[in-house]
């Protein structure tokens, strides 16, 4: 019997025996450190999914959350201002811009913060969430501090207290915060966001990365880009809020009529504050219409947040330009008793 030729064998050049050969040789060639390297990296990314599944999953309702503070507890048992957080803002931040403030918002109250919904934003919601807290606590007195675009939802909810439970906010402050679609600069990208939240368009949070660092690369405004890499990572956290909820948010501020809502605050005082070189908001157009919509409210519009960074509402980052402005507005308006002092947590 003639013999096999090596081709007829199965193991010529091309045969499934030698490219298991050639593979096998190439592997020897890959060193264990990118080997173990290519393992750590895909480990820490299935434990950043499986954290931020799990902390999304913990954020589907409406919170209420609290910064506790012995002196404003003992001194304004029955008071408490509010924090309404602004666009993309996390609980987390939240808390942090209350910490920032403390030295000036304890002057008349204990701190809260509203902590939105990873499913969305939903204004009942937040309204019940509030009510509740606002009986556990046995609250009387409510002073809202608008955060942003929470300027907005701030405004919608003292609205809806009062209408559903009588319940009459004293103050609302407005800090940078649009009073329609028209007041943000950037309408491009905002109408866009909005046009695929409305048709039905879900950005999955594996790719809000993406979608943020897009967003600020076309929002950039005065930040630096160093700012808004630093920004873009802080997204991918899994504390940060959920892309369905940044698309709702968006959405609100697309469609929020301020008129729906001017003379059903009663005796609700309102004052803005906000920065000439805001590049976020229109400090000018945002300003005049609070005050034209709400002009038997409105009490200040003149307090400018001058030389903090970045201008648009950062209180967080900038306590010192803010908290001047807000314990002047609460020593207009809010007058502790004569002979009182002014008591402060530090």
């Amino acid at each position: 019997m003639p013999r096999e030729t090596e081709e007829n064998s199965g193991r010529g050049p091309g045969s499934a025996e030698a490219r298991i050969l050639r593979h096998a040789a190439e592997l020897k060639r890959f060193s264990r450190r990118n080997f173990l390297l290519g393992m750590g990296s895909a480990s820490l990314l299935a434990a950043d999914m499986l954290l931020t599944r799990q902390v999304q999953a913990a954020r589907r309702v409406n919170k209420i959350l609290t910064v506790p503070d012995d002196t404003a507890e003992m001194y304004f048992p029955s008071a408490s201002w509010i924090l309404f957080p602004g666009y993309k803002t996390s609980w987390e931040e939240a808390q942090w811009i209350l910490n920032s403030l403390r030295g000036a918002l304890t002057e008349r109250g204990q701190l809260a913060a509203v902590g939105y919904s990873n499913v969305g934003l939903d204004i009942d919601q937040i309204v019940i969430a509030v009510i509740e807290h606002v009986r556990a606590r046995k609250l009387t007195t409510l002073y809202f501090y608008g955060h942003s675009f929470g300027g907005m939802v701030a405004t919608q909810v003292a609205a809806r207290l009062r209408e559903l439970h009588g319940l009459e906010v004293a103050f609302i402050l407005l800090d940078s915060s649009p009073n329609s679609r028209y007041d943000v600069l950037d309408q491009s990208w905002f109408e866009g966001v909005v046009f695929l939240y409305e048709s039905g368009f879900r950005f999955p949070s594996v790719l809000r990365g993406g979608y943020e660092l897009g967003e600020r690369m076309l929002h950039k405004d005065e930040r630096s880009w160093g700012q808004v890499l630093d920004q873009t990572l802080e997204q991918l956290s899994p504390i940060a809020p959920s892309s369905v909820l940044v698309q709702s948010e968006s959405a609100y501020i697309y469609h929020f009529d301020a008129s729906r809502f001017a003379g059903k605050l009663g005796g609700t005082r309102m004052a803005f504050i906000g920065n000439p070189r805001d590049r976020t908001v229109d400090y000018e157009t945002a300003r005049e219409a609070w005050m034209l919509t709400f002009k038997d409210n409105m009490v200040s519009d003149e307090l400018r947040t001058d030389g903090a960074r970045p201008a648009h509402a950062s209180p967080g980052w900038n306590p010192f330009v803010y908290r001047p402005l807000i314990e002047e507005l609460q020593d207009q308006l809010f007058p502790l008793p004569s002979g009182g002092g002014r008591k402060t947590a530090f």
